[in-house]
């Protein structure tokens, strides 16, 4: 059970479980340069393989049975499932284009991607330099078979001009429809923009293995894939023409990355296996120029796994074009999770025995990754916020689970580990029977929210790191997914309660006595919001007082009837009682939050309207939610006192003054 727990719960991160063997040497090389590895005195050493014939041998005797490789994150979202195998082939992806428009306009103040560190960027769908929008659409063929088989059918990233009294698309970019893409990230000073994806080449089942049957060829799933991470920098200093000046390719799945300062790291995975005669080999592409990543440079370590991963750390400087990728491909068994402060990477992976967590630290200078410490804590680690760097400590969070899925026994810990990664200070027992749902370090505080039936939310007191204790605690239903800073003194909580979404504001001024001081619960059958799961969903800014999140509501094909405490105020031009009639209701909130008055819902804006939810005659729940998926909001942002709310296929622009809509940009 814990194997599988930890699976489950890193599986989305799972490449950078090999970034973890990536760093764990003091050098990376450059494409096209002679591999160097730094041998290490601290850890198993590394080794590479002599031949084709080795590295074959060592994966027919090496790989256990048991899981198989899940694919990344952005593979489940393709398919929507796990992905098929690869299959040794050798193909050039296809590469981006550029279409052409205007120019743009100036402002003052806006809001950026949700981070967790400040500092460290982090790939997003949206990005802006309060001047222009670049954000990624990928529109969706409505119904559910298309939805399933064939998600994508327009893959762009728009450069809009964000002026609110001229806001237009300036210029696109177009991207291959079999792409997913993973985010952007833009420079400093705004002239270089980084895309990320996934480019998949997929084959159905032949015409053989379909004789006699009455399923058409579109519709059945593709049973090989061939993924493809790509690397594309584009000169966007002339916003009405956007200029691909440097694109690489590795062969595997994207699964995570950072930005800091001018270097952008990305990590790619795929699954090592040998097929018959057949092993398939990672690969890099320059501009088209295919590299075979050879087993005389893909590092390994002796061990047994129920499947192997390569896995390709690549850092890339986006503002020297003449600085070259520096790439490196470790090949290991297992998954991981990725802390990253300003100067030291964190990696974490389960042990071979799924009961610890092994953690390496790396300490990050540019381009240059190098060793520092390796070290290990009992139980799993939930996410990235379930760890942190403070005062020279790492602090990580764990929940450790022993015995049988049906007896299966959990307890929570933390622990303090100095900068070799030797454990110096910890708290374990912490809420037996129950698991690790958030987590947020702040400061010399630590704020967990554990649960089983009910919401316990405890306060950590770290300011001894030789001896964390349990500053307070307080129990409330449901349970937070989602711990947001307020303020040094107050928490956001997002949470469930009862399958309806609850904000709450936590008081931690008085750590021995935390309190819930204001909440709100979006009302419905059931209501949920991305959010939960997605943190870079989340809008807040203190100085504004402005908390915008989107919201989802289902009413489970019952005609809701309106009334204020139920339903959502609408954008302009759509009826609350029209949309509830068909059951779902998609959109954003918009709360003014303050210590005071808490949460006080200002309005809601939603990309819907009665067309979209009745385009095809039906008044039933799932064509609802099939037929209105382009236009569930997934961002928002703000730029001066104008609200930009964001979906795949449009982008509003509502007063922050009095939520009226200003203009609306279709980017089908």
């Amino acid at each position: 059970m814990v194997q599988k727990e930890v699976r489950k719960k890193t599986r989305v991160y799972g490449a950078i479980a090999i970034l973890s063997a990536i760093v764990l040497v003091a050098t990376i090389y450059t494409i096209s340069s002679p591999t160097m590895l730094t041998p290490l005195s601290n850890v198993s050493p590394m080794k590479t393989f002599a031949s084709l014939e080795e590295l074959k041998n060592y994966l027919t005797t090496n790989t256990q049975g048991g899981s198989s490789y899940g694919g990344g994150p952005l593979d489940s979202q393709f398919f929507g499932s796990v992905a098929p195998l690869p299959t040794p082939y050798e193909a050039s992806p296809s590469l981006s284009t550029a279409g052409t428009n205007s120019a743009g306009n100036t402002y003052s103040t806006y809001s950026t991607t949700n981070i967790q560190v400040a500092g460290v960027d982090e790939a997003d769908t949206v990005k802006t330099d309060g001047q222009y929008i670049y954000t990624v659409s990928t529109t969706q063929n409505t119904g559910y078979y298309f939805t399933a088989y064939y998600p994508e059918t327009n893959n762009a990233v728009y450069i809009i001009k964000a002026d609110s009294q001229d806001p237009r698309v300036i210029s696109k970019i177009t991207l291959d429809n079999n792409t997913e893409p993973a985010g952007l990230y833009l420079s400093q000073d705004g002239s270089k923009l980084v895309v990320l994806a996934s480019e998949y080449q997929t084959y159905n089942y032949g015409a053989e293995r379909i004789s006699g049957s009455n399923v058409a060829t579109p519709m059945l799933m593709p049973y090989q894939a061939d993924v493809y991470t790509f690397i594309n920098v584009y000169d966007v200093s002339n916003k009405d023409n956007p200029v691909l000046t440097r694109n690489y390719t590795l062969s595997g799945s994207y699964f995570n990355s950072r930005m800091i300062g001018n270097y952008v790291y990305t990590v790619v995975s795929q699954p090592a296996y040998a097929n018959n005669d057949s092993v398939l080999l990672p690969e890099v592409y320059n501009n088209a120029v295919n590299s075979t990543i050879m087993p005389t440079d893909i590092y390994y370590t002796d061990v047994q796994d129920s499947y192997f991963t390569y896995t390709t750390f690549a850092g890339l400087n986006v503002m020297d074009d003449s600085q070259a990728l520096s790439s490196m491909t470790i090949m290991m068994g297992g998954t991981s999770d990725m802390y990253v402060s300003q100067n030291n990477m964190y990696i974490t992976y389960p042990s071979q025995n799924g009961q610890d967590t092994e953690i390496y630290r790396i300490s990050i200078n540019g381009q240059a990754l190098a060793f520092q410490a390796k070290g290990a804590v009992p139980g799993y680690v939930l996410n990235q916020y379930s760890m942190d760097e403070y005062n020279n400590d790492f602090r990580v969070a764990t929940t450790t689970s022993t015995g049988s899925w049906i007896n299966e026994v959990q307890q929570n810990n933390i622990y303090v580990l100095d900068m070799n990664l030797a454990v110096v200070g910890k708290l374990e027992n912490l809420a037996q029977g129950e698991s690790i749902y958030a987590a947020r370090f702040m400061g010399d505080k630590c704020y967990l929210v554990t649960f089983k039936q009910t919401d316990p939310f405890f306060v950590i007191d770290l300011s001894n790191p030789e001896a964390p204790t349990v500053a307070g605690q307080l129990k409330i239903p449901g349970y937070s997914s989602y711990l947001h800073p307020y303020d040094a003194n107050h928490v956001i909580g997002l949470g469930m309660e009862n399958e309806t979404l609850k904000l709450s504001l936590f008081d931690v001024t008085d750590a021995n006595n935390p309190t819930e001081i204001a909440n709100y619960t979006v009302e419905g059958n059931y209501t949920s919001s991305t959010a939960l799961n997605d943190p870079k969903a989340f809008l807040f800014d203190l100085q504004k007082q402005l908390l915008v999140i989107p919201v989802s509501i289902t009413n489970y094909g019952e005609i809701y009837l309106q009334s204020s405490q139920t339903l959502p105020p609408s954008a302009p031009g759509v009826s609350p009682s029209i949309i509830s009639s068909y059951g779902y209701w998609q959109g954003a909130y918009v709360f003014s939050l303050n210590l005071n008055s808490g949460f006080t819902l200002k309005g809601t804006v939603t990309h819907l309207n009665e067309t979209l939810l009745n385009n095809q005659g039906y008044l039933t729940d799932s064509s609802t939610y099939w037929n209105s998926q382009n236009y569930w909001i997934t961002r928002s942002l703000y730029i001066g006192n104008t609200l930009y709310t964001i979906s795949n296929a449009e982008l509003k622009l509502n007063s922050l003054t009095d939520m009226t809509q200003i203009a609306q940009i279709d980017l089908t």
